[in-house]
């Protein structure tokens, strides 16, 4: 069975959270899964790491690795996970909106 995990789930997946329903964390762990990321999820991380409100322990880079180490694959896409993993510029809230989102500079992207 091939399972893609909200960022959230897989978090918990990794962390071993009592969040983590027992159904979910019994397909996680079944031998016929395959359990998938996406880019989004890394992104996800990494902007909500980025804005250092510490809800978000870890970088992007690093919950890649975690979930390396756990097995699991990475959805393809026209950007590697390691470049959406690496905070381009700092996403901040904007004062006339309130938003999180501005849209960023890419011209002084580190990606």
């Amino acid at each position: 069975m091939n399972l893609l995990l909200d960022t959230h789930v897989a978090l918990w997946a990794i962390t071993d959270s009592p969040r983590l329903s027992g159904r979910a964390r019994d397909l996680i762990l079944a031998p016929r899964s395959t359990v998938w990321i996406s880019a989004a999820t890394i992104w996800e991380i990494s902007i909500k790491h980025g804005l250092g409100r510490g809800d978000m322990p870890v970088s992007g880079e690093e919950a890649l690795g975690y979930f390396r180490q756990a097995g699991f694959a990475c959805c393809p896409s026209s950007l590697s996970m390691r470049q959406l993993s690496r905070a381009c510029p700092p996403i901040t809230p904007t004062p006339s909106t309130g938003c999180w989102w501005r849209r960023p500079s890419w011209s002084r992207c580190a990606c």
